[in-house]
C-alpha cells in the first residue's frame, strides 16, 4: 500500500465564492480527502461545504492544529499517511505554513519521509506585495507589530531604515480590530517621504489597495475597523 501525502491546502480569506481563487484541483482533492489538520474548525468545515455542499463532515476526522496544540499531538495527525489516506492541513492563513502553526507538521512530515504537497492558492501576504509597486526580490514578512506603543514606534523606525539602506520591502500587519490604531501610529510617527502601501480585503469584493506616502495618507486615510489588512513599507520605483 502506498502512503497518502501531506497536502497544504488553501483557504478562501472572507468570500462567499471559491471559484475565482481556489483551483478546481484543489477543489476535487478537498472534496475527497477524509483527514484533516485546521486551525479552525468551524471555519474548516464551512469551507468544505463551501466547495461542496454535500460534503460528508460527519464521516470526515479533523484534526485541531494551532499555536495552542501540543507537540506531542502532531504524529497522531500524520498516522493516516501510513494506511494511505490523504491529510490536508487547513489554517485561517489562506496558505498553510506561512503565519500560522501549520509549519510545525510539515517539518514533523519531512523528518518522517512524508510526502508533502503545497496547493496553489491566495497569499494575503504574496498578493499585497504583487500589488505594491515595492521591491519584490527582497522583501520580509514580519508578522504581526508589537501591541506595546514604544516597542511599536521602535519597529517602524527600523522598518524606514532597513528600506533606506538595502530597498527590502518590509510587511507586517495587525488584528483586523485594531487596524485603526495601527494605522494611526504609523501616519502619526513615520517619515512624511515615507511609501506606505495598505491592502484590505484582499480577494473580495472591497478590496481595495494603495500605496502613497505617509504625507498623502493623512489626507486619504480610511476605515480598517475588521478589515483583513496588510501594511508594507517599501521604495517604489526610482522613478517616483
Amino acid at each position: 500500500m502506498s502512503k497518502g501525502k501531506l497536502y497544504l491546502m488553501p483557504t478562501l480569506m472572507g468570500s462567499e465564492t471559491w471559484d475565482h481563487v481556489i483551483p478546481e484541483q484543489v477543489k476535487e482533492l478537498a472534496i475527497n480527502t477524509r483527514y484533516f489538520a485546521v486551525e479552525d474548525l468551524k471555519s474548516a468545515r464551512r469551507y468544505l461545504r463551501k466547495l461542496d455542499r454535500t460534503f460528508p463532515i460527519d464521516q470526515s476526522t479533523f484534526f485541531i492544529l494551532n499555536k495552542k496544540t501540543p507537540p506531542t499531538d502532531l504524529a497522531a495527525m500524520l498516522a493516516p499517511l501510513k494506511k494511505g489516506h490523504n491529510v490536508a492541513i487547513i489554517s485561517e492563513a489562506g496558505c498553510p505554513g506561512i503565519a500560522d502553526p501549520g509549519a510545525d507538521l510539515v517539518a514533523l512530515a519531512h523528518q518522517r519521509g512524508d510526502f508533502v504537497s503545497p496547493l496553489t492558492g491566495p497569499s494575503s501576504i504574496l498578493l499585497a506585495l504583487m500589488a505594491s509597486g515595492f521591491n519584490g526580490q527582497s522583501f520580509a514578512f514580519n508578522g504581526y507589530i508589537p501591541k506595546e506603543r514604544k516597542k511599536r514606534v521602535f519597529t517602524f523606525k527600523d522598518f524606514e531604515r532597513e528600506v533606506s539602506r538595502t530597498g527590502q520591502t518590509q510587511i507586517f500587519m495587525e488584528t483586523p480590530f485594531r487596524n485603526n490604531n495601527l494605522l494611526e501610529d504609523l501616519l502619526n510617527e513615520c517619515l512624511d517621504a515615507t511609501f506606505l502601501c495598505i491592502a484590505c480585503d484582499l480577494t473580495l469584493p472591497t478590496e481595495r489597495v494603495q500605496t502613497m506616502t505617509v504625507a498623502e495618507w493623512r489626507e486619504n486615510a480610511f476605515d480598517l475597523n475588521k478589515r483583513p489588512t496588510m501594511f508594507l513599507i517599501g521604495k517604489p520605483f526610482a522613478g517616483l
